[in-house]
């Protein structure tokens, strides 16, 4: 059968580029090999040769994939499963590009192309390094590529193709059709939670730092493999400090695309996903500091070659929790069984390289030089092995609770423990307690150690040289934390007096590490940032966990429904999944003013967005002294939330931003949107001048009739032929509303304009007027329910502190990095000047 309207080319094309990018991927990876073990030169060079042929074939490959999948997609080429599971026509063109890497299979692809980039990066500067680095590249580039081949060996399918077609994986009558494609009016189309320009953000940048934790872990081999075991250290500090930088700033964006775009009510929510892709960026951090070490005094290279291995490896476990689904009970990210293939494939790339790289350690282990004398106590290098091994077992801490669903699963261990406990291994009950008292204890440590550390020699510094240089950044942080205590306590008292106190004395030890290394970097290197990357970084660090223990401490619910007593449905708590506090959600009737802390707030209505089903509710906030006095703010919020089957909906915040707080706002329960008829009819009265008539909840007085305002919600002219009713309407529980219906002729036409009182479900119509000039009204007293909208607002003071803290901890990072990269000062101006401007764009981008 001939299918019509098909378009079977970019397939065709896509496909053929997948399986050249395989081989050529196995070509590279058995050349490098080859080329890191042979030992004569001509040979050498004759297999790296082809290897770098090979990987460049490879390279266009995968740059070809990527660009036939965008095509696929922008063109809504639905013959195609992919954009079919992950395209709509209502789609904005923005999101079109964030649908290449929303499944499984584009992921992958984005992941080897970032693999490309570096690799290319790597063949003109890894020098005597490229062969044994470049073998590990190219044998991870194979392993991924292996999960997007999508061809069969016999019944099974190897791997899960990009350009399968719709018919061919979905059983559906329409598909024994030739014009099955006149029948395919849309697609599914990216999810929900997805549709925020983060999504165009977010995973590059989270992919590039998952592909560049590869470059350490391949060094790390190298530096095993050739028993250079202290040479690699040098080529891949740089790498590593990209690392870090990137796949941090990738996890932070995840915070503030959380923030600004669903309700977690924050931007951390200890969620299972967020933790695994935390835990490889710790134990990076701890082995850029034992490289550190190792380059200073020669200690600690051991412990950089299982950080470096252990930082990938981790890369791969969070892999396997995200794509298999063995999380899917305990994570509110959107989690799908890969298949059993796929599965597979990630297990045995989890296990070639976790294991493979772990092995090979141990058997070179001993001969890894190591220095057997203690370190002293006073020395720089012992406390930076310190806080490096604080790291770690913070990682450790972390994925060891998280992974606790994982344990129940494996076949020995998980039957091990239900015969032991008589039933599966539960989370800790407040998983979310547990994870804040172990990390405040953490933040106490590395504040007071990246406060004193830099002030430390290596090898050895005299007590008095110490405690000098700390006296006043120590006195500086103790005036500052007593001020706070003073005027501005931290108001969190639900974990008890005890975690409060360890609250501020983290807070003292955070503040005291920004002061301590900001007078560092004037005193110690005379200002000298070009030498200063590491104070920078540890500064912004510091005032990271600043603005997060503020921002989090006194994190503040105004919308408490106390001031209006109504308390409706609420939403669902996406962690705990139980229904929000009640007393926490403040309802608003719409055009009804209702107080909000310090602001009257009103619901005025609502207009859908451009997605099916995308609703935006408009609140105005109005700030005044007094009920009656002079506005001094206002503005307004548009949370939206996009209403699905059962009543259900998904809620993204919106966030008014002040120097120091954000005020913000999301929608916890709101009505589905689907209109009834409405069968009231109107009941006309006859009123003059200063009469009254009556309705069910309260009665009406007509003020006075107008002829052709020109003030409020009317503009007319006085060539209008235009008259409208000033109506006050009085409630039973004597609450005053303003009404103006009005009435106008347009040529032959009468034009009545209605006005509407929600708060009361009272439609008011200028009828007309009768032969006595007295005015005829109509009434109708609704009997749709009120329209209404149920809202959370808090307010994060400070919480600007944690996103300046990260761009001047990424900056730090970079300027470390172009240092140690040996690059030219106008290289290092162009990197530094274009993180900065990539950072500031992409965080003050929402605001």
């Amino acid at each position: 059968m001939i299918f019509e309207g098909e378009h079977l080319l970019p397939g065709q094309l896509g496909h053929f580029f997948v399986i050249l990018a395989f081989i050529a991927a196995a070509i590279a990876t058995f050349s490098y090999f080859k080329s890191s073990f042979t030992q004569d030169l001509t040979e050498k060079r004759s297999w790296l040769k082809l290897a770098r042929y090979s990987f460049s074939v490879q390279i266009g490959s995968i740059v070809s994939i990527f660009a036939i999948i965008v095509y696929i997609c922008a063109n809504h080429l639905f013959e195609y499963m992919y954009a079919y599971k992950h395209v709509s026509l209502e789609l904005e063109t923005q999101y079109l590009l964030a649908c290449v890497w929303e499944g499984q299979e584009g992921s992958f692809l984005l992941w080897t192309l970032w693999h490309s980039v570096l690799g290319a990066f790597l063949i003109f500067k890894a020098k005597d390094w490229e062969a044994p680095v470049m073998s590990i590249v190219s044998l991870a580039q194979l392993c991924l590529l292996f999960m997007i081949l999508g061809i069969y060996v016999g019944d099974v399918r190897i791997g899960n193709s990009l350009f399968t077609l719709t018919r061919n994986e979905i059983d559906a009558p329409i598909f024994s059709q030739a014009n099955y494609l006149s029948f395919i009016r849309d697609g599914v189309g990216l999810n929900i939670l997805l549709r925020n320009y983060w999504m165009v953000i977010h995973p590059p940048v989270l992919f590039l730092g998952f592909a560049a934790t590869l470059i350490p872990f391949a060094y790390a081999y190298a530096g095993l493999q050739t028993r250079k075991y202290g040479e690699w250290i040098k080529p891949v500090l740089p790498w590593m400090l990209f690392s870090a930088a990137i796949l941090g700033v990738g996890i932070m964006m995840g915070s503030k695309w959380a923030y600004e775009s669903l309700n977690f009510g924050g931007y951390w929510a200890w969620d299972p996903v967020e933790n695994a892709s935390l835990v490889p960026w710790l134990i990076l951090i701890a082995g850029l500091h034992t490289m550190v070490i190792y380059k200073a005094t020669g200690r600690s290279l051991r412990a950089s070659f299982l950080f470096s291995i252990l930082a990938f490896s981790f890369i791969l476990y969070s892999t396997f929790l995200t794509r298999t689904g063995v999380l899917g009970d305990t994570s509110v990210h959107s989690f799908t069984e890969a298949g059993k293939a796929i599965n597979v494939m990630i297990k045995s790339f989890l296990f070639l390289f976790s294991l493979g790289g772990l092995a090979l350690f141990a058997k070179h282990y001993r001969h890894i030089p190591a220095i057997h004398t203690e370190e002293q106590t006073n020395s720089r290098e012992f406390w930076m092995f310190i806080g490096s091994l604080v790291f770690f077992l913070t990682a450790i801490f972390i994925i060891a609770i998280t992974s606790i669903p994982v344990y129940n699963k494996l076949p020995l261990l998980g039957k091990w423990i239900s015969n032991l406990r008589g039933g599966a291994l539960a989370m800790p009950e407040n998983a979310e307690f547990l994870y804040n008292k172990v990390v405040v204890m953490v933040a106490i440590i590395l504040g007071l150690l990246t406060a004193t550390t830099q002030y430390f020699k290596y090898k050895n510094t005299t007590r008095s040289y110490f405690l000098k240089k700390l006296a006043l950044p120590a006195l500086i942080a103790i005036l500052i934390s007593t001020t706070v205590i003073i005027f501005y306590p931290f108001t969190y008292d639900k974990e008890g007096p005890g975690f409060l106190t360890a609250i501020y004395i983290a807070f003292y030890a955070t503040v005291f590490s920004v002061i301590a290394n900001g007078m560092y970097i004037w005193t110690g290197l005379k200002g000298k940032l070009a030498h200063a990357g590491g104070s920078i970084s540890h500064l912004g660090f510091a005032l990271m966990l600043v603005g997060i223990l503020v921002s989090s401490a006194n994190k503040q619910v105004i919308s408490s429904s106390m001031v209006n007593g109504i308390n409706l449905p609420a939403g669902t708590d996406p962690m705990t999944k139980e229904t929000d506090d009640p007393r926490e959600n403040l309802t608003l009737i719409r055009q009804l003013p209702t107080r909000m802390a310090d602001y009257e707030v009103t619901y005025k209505g609502d207009s859908s967005g451009n997605e099916k089903g995308r609703k935006f509710f408009n609140l105005a906030f109005e700030k005044k002294e007094t009920p009656t006095s002079k506005v001094t703010e206002s503005f307004t919020l548009q949370p939206d939330v996009y209403m699905m089957k059962d009543n259900n909906m998904s809620s993204n915040p919106a966030t008014r931003s002040y120097l120091n707080r954000d005020i913000f706002t999301y929608v916890t329960y709101a009505l589905s949107g689907e209109k009834t008829e409405d069968t009231t009819q109107f009941k006309e009265v006859i009123l003059g001048e200063g009469e009254k008539a009556f309705y069910s909840n309260g009665y009406v007085i007509l003020n006075k009739v107008l002829r052709n305002p020109n003030t409020g919600r009317f503009n007319y002219k006085p060539t209008d032929a235009a008259l409208v009713a000033d109506i006050t309407v009085v409630s039973k529980d004597s609450v005053r509303y303003n009404a103006m219906p009005a009435i106008q002729v347009i040529g032959e036409n009468v034009v009545q304009l209605d006005d509407t009182l929600y708060a009361q479900n009272l439609y008011l119509r200028f009828a007309g007027v009768n032969d006595e000039h007295k005015i005829r009204i109509g009434i109708k007293e609704s009997e749709r329910l009120i329209d209404f909208v149920t809202v959370k607002s808090y307010v994060f003071p400070m919480i600007n502190l944690l996103w300046l803290g990260l761009i001047i901890m990424a900056f730090g990072i970079m300027l470390s990095m172009t240092k140690r990269a040996v690059l030219s000062p106008t290289q290092t101006a162009v990197v530094l000047l274009l993180a900065a401007v990539g950072l500031v764009y992409m965080f003050l981008l929402a605001n």
